[in-house]
């Protein structure tokens, strides 16, 4: 297999690519979330560089990005960084377990159980809180990439993509088609997301608010984000406060709780999402749950948005392969998508 020139230039080639790979592996949401921010930035710098020189527009797009995207996401992290051991700590000791730490049901200690797993539960809080700021070595070098990233992408123009074109295995037209349909996806995917994110987090903050229960603001901002995982979405906040609150002898309360979640917050969900993903291939919510939970354990606290996001890519290139080399004809809806990419 390595007889011609060629063939050893390839593999050498093969392989310095592949140990690359793999040490950028821990910097992979770092270079994916310059991708993403220079999609959801090229059309206000395209705006800003037709007023000013492209350098200045560059900077002045980075600037931004950092103050609407980088300093609002570092505060809602250090919140709940700051606030979840204790917030778990204060349900410990709440007057709810105090109750079930006497339930016995025949022989079984219900309640030492409880009692048991609610302080496992702490510590395990603890612990991940201390993991996250290990990693917050790590975590600094890849906002550092994206944001760097997004600045050498913005100053490159077009001609970084003309340079990457000429290796991707689809003809010119295909090529800007798939180009403007990652553009899309990334788009709609966001804003979707973060909509419903923000949305149902106030929704829930509020409700939290209203019934008095402790930290709002932490389990508003925990529901934002847990949002992002569709059939189990903002259920997983609302659903405990209900049965908190009942457990409470609060039934007044658990019912407005029950509104504001179910048919407030679950109805804002299913109004966002269709409106935006309309644009995203109806992408099966399996698909976007599973994405979630892999983009998690490969990319971190961003993987609830890159692990869809990288997903959602993929059966792009699926759907674009089978245009350019599959034998069967395409459908109207294939062929009506790349004709309006041409015009784009």
């Amino acid at each position: 297999m390595l007889e011609t020139p060629r063939q050893r230039a390839a593999a050498a080639i093969a392989i310095l690519g592949s140990a690359i790979a793999l040490a950028l592996l821990p910097f992979s949401s770092g270079l994916l979330g310059a991708a993403v921010l220079y999609v959801l930035t090229a059309e206000g710098h395209a705006r800003l560089a037709r007023l000013t020189r492209p350098g200045i527009a560059a900077l002045a797009t980075l600037l931004a990005a950092v103050i609407v995207i980088a300093l609002p996401l570092a505060w809602v992290i250090a919140i709940v960084i700051d606030q979840a051991p204790q917030t778990v700590r204060t349900i410990q000791e709440s007057d709810i377990f105090a109750r079930l730490s006497q339930l016995r049901i025949g022989h079984l200690e219900v309640g030492a159980e409880v009692a048991k797993a609610s302080g496992t539960i702490v510590r395990w809080l603890s612990t991940q809180a201390l993991a996250l700021v290990g990693s917050a070595a790590t975590a600094s070098v890849n906002v550092v990439i994206a944001f760097f990233g997004l600045y050498y992408l913005l100053s490159s123009g077009g001609n970084l993509w003309q340079q990457f074109r000429e290796y991707i295995p689809f003809s010119a037209r295909t090529a800007e088609a798939l180009r403007e349909h990652f553009f899309s996806v990334t788009r709609a995917t966001l804003i979707g997301t973060l909509l419903t994110a923000l949305a149902q987090g106030t929704i829930v903050g509020l409700a939290f608010l209203l019934v008095s229960l402790p930290n709002p603001l932490f389990w508003g901002t925990i529901t934002a984000f847990v949002s992002v995982l569709p059939v189990l979405g903002s259920g997983l906040v609302w659903i405990p406060a209900v049965l908190i609150l009942l457990l409470q002898g609060r039934p007044g309360a658990a019912v407005v709780m029950l509104i504001a979640g179910w048919l407030v917050a679950s109805n804002v969900d299913n109004l966002i999402r269709p409106v935006v993903y309309r644009r995203v291939s109806n992408i099966h919510p399996m698909i976007t749950l599973v994405g979630a939970f892999a983009g998690i354990k490969y990319f971190g606290l961003p993987g609830l948005l890159l692990g869809p996001l990288a997903i959602a890519y993929f059966f792009e290139l699926l759907r674009f392969y089978k245009l350019e080399y599959g034998t069967d004809t395409p459908s109207p809806s294939d062929t009506a998508a790349l004709s309006h990419d041409r015009g784009a």
